[in-house]
């Protein structure tokens, strides 16, 4: 679900019809706070792509530079780059439905804004970009944690269907909110339009307000944002499956961005459009963006996620190649059609992968990272084709731009999309509690635990493999080293080591850690042989 401004509940075991439901893309909607989130999001994102069509057409309006209006979408992709992982950071250690509410208010506020200074006809093209970005910078703020919420509102089976549905949401509003914009731009101007956005963002309001999200109670040690920051940007380098989604969304929206960046030129100048003309080319894409989401999770049962992403790409790749070479309106919007098909496919899938690979305690933050990676890319890829059009010409661009996506392809071969469902990513308290004769400060640090194993000689080299697993997982939770050593006077004797920068990070590794890291650590400690578990101690540096 997303409501970007462009941008547990306990639950009774279900019968078994109901359980094999959760392949319908519709299954979510059964909860009724998901389902009133989702049909405000709905009218909002109508109203979000309202805006951006009077944004677009108004500084085509207002200037006749091919990068002015290009940057009218980096304006508004921009703040996510520069706020996604703090806001990510908010998301984890505040409330976040108060921090939702804030950021839907102050969208109101600038769409308001924008509304009565256009109306009243000050504005200027700096100006507008100035708004945008303020737009933008309230959609950053709101994104990770409208995405983090998403698993709180529905039970694990569905999550991949409510991420699908989330951007079905998007692409219903995208479907109608475009050609309803260019309507009413062509009627009334950019004005009213933005004016019909502020209003558009009173549901959500309504729905956050009445909603009464449970506090998890925790006895750890708060975080500092800054603190907070760098254990999301940890957990992401310590965990290759969230590596690779970064690393293939970013490969794809940087050259994706064209479209959507030379768009509007291609409606005015390429087939002589009017505003509305513009808004039914975008509607083409919403719509098959909710045609593709209603076939999407069969899709995925039948092939891997990393041929549905080539496949998908493949398609992209060829509407980018019409859109620069094809002057008939009808065709155009036919293969933008196939294009909103591909889009949906290619976030849900991204998203899908952050989210089911991604802990609870950090869902934001890391959600936050793949914000920044995509919509950096974005905002990055639209000045950037922007200043190419206007040296090449828009044709050319996009076909540039499409054989970008088809090299971007071969970042496949290292990078291995993995949605992994089947990851359990409950927490488990499973490590014994540190013996200590009194507690130590929060601050006190640096923290070095030792973990001393028995192992037999011959199956050194695999407990190694699997120990080098498991240090993972601390590196990933907390630990700024991490290393094993082998006794050289007894071959048998392995002392792993890692240090935490205080008591405090320690006692939050212990809540960070997830059934899944059980497994692991419980593979390295099959080796050990010892007649009691292995010996663990905890010292604190005195200076």
């Amino acid at each position: 679900m997303t409501s970007t401004g462009k941008s547990h509940q306990s639950h009774s075991v279900k019968p078994r019809h109901q359980r094999q439901s959760f392949a319908s893309a519709w299954g979510p909607l059964r909860e009724p706070v998901f389902r009133a989130l989702w049909i405000a999001a709905v009218a909002s994102n109508i109203g979000t792509w309202m805006e951006d069509v009077g944004e677009a057409w108004l500084m085509t309006s207002l200037s006749t530079s091919t990068l002015m209006v290009a940057l009218v979408e980096t304006a508004g992709s921009l703040p996510i780059v520069l706020l996604a992982v703090p806001s990510g950071a908010f998301a984890d250690i505040i409330d976040r439905r108060r921090l939702l509410l804030i950021t839907q208010a102050w969208m109101l506020i600038v769409a308001a804004t924008l509304g009565l200074l256009t109306i009243a006809g000050v504005t200027t093209p700096w100006l507008l970009l100035i708004l945008a970005f303020a737009l933008g910078l309230g959609a950053a703020v709101n994104a990770p944690a409208w995405e983090a919420i998403t698993p709180e509102l529905v039970e694990r089976k569905d999550l991949p269907a409510a991420v699908t549905l989330g951007a079905v949401a998007f692409n219903v509003a995208r479907a109608v909110g475009p050609a309803l914009g260019g309507l009413l731009v062509a009627a009334f101007g950019s004005g009213p339009v933005f004016l019909l956005n502020a209003v558009s963002f009173l549901g959500v309001i309504f729905v956050l307000y009445r909603w009464r999200r449970p506090v998890a109670q925790s006895n750890l040690p708060p975080e500092h944002v800054l603190g907070a920051m760098r254990a999301g940007v940890r957990y992401v380098r310590h965990t290759p499956a969230l590596q690779a989604v970064l690393v293939r969304a970013a490969a794809f929206i940087l050259c994706a961005s064209a479209l959507w960046a030379l768009l509007p030129l291609v409606a005015r100048r390429g087939l002589g459009l009017s505003a509305a003309g513009y808004g039914v080319l975008l509607g083409c894409l919403g719509l098959g963006g909710v045609t593709g989401a209603s076939f999407l999770p069969q899709v995925r049962q039948k092939i891997s996620t990393d041929s549905l992403v080539v496949g998908a790409t493949l398609v992209f790749a060829a509407v980018t190649i019409v859109l620069g070479y094809v002057h008939i309106a009808v065709l155009v919007g036919g293969s933008l059609f196939f294009g909103g098909i591909a889009w949906i496919t290619l976030l849900s899938t991204f998203n899908v992968a952050a989210q089911t690979a991604t802990a609870a305690w950090v869902r934001a933050r890391v959600l936050g990272v793949y914000m920044l990676a995509f919509f950096g890319g974005f905002a990055l890829g639209s000045a950037m084709w922007g200043w190419i059009a206007g040296r090449a010409g828009i044709s050319l661009t996009l076909l540039i731009s499409a054989v970008g996506l088809v090299v971007g392809l071969t970042t496949g071969i290292r990078f291995k999309l993995r949605c992994g469902e089947n990851l359990d990513l409950t927490p488990s308290s499973h490590w014994p509690e540190p013996k200590v004769q009194a507690e130590p400060e929060p601050q006190a640090g640096p923290v070095l635990i030792t973990i001393e194993y028995q192992i037999d000689p011959g199956d050194a080299d695999d407990f190694t493999e699997a120990a080098k697993a498991a240090g993972e997982i601390k590196r990933r939770d907390g630990a700024i080293y991490w290393n094993l050593f082998r006794d050289t006077a007894d071959k048998s004797r392995f002392v792993e080591t890692f240090i935490v920068d205080s008591w405090a990070e320690h006692e939050r590794q212990h809540g960070r850690l997830t059934k899944a890291d059980r497994e692991v650590e419980e593979r390295a400690q099959a080796f050990h042989h010892g007649a009691s578990p292995p010996k663990i101690s905890h010292l604190i540096a005195e200076s």
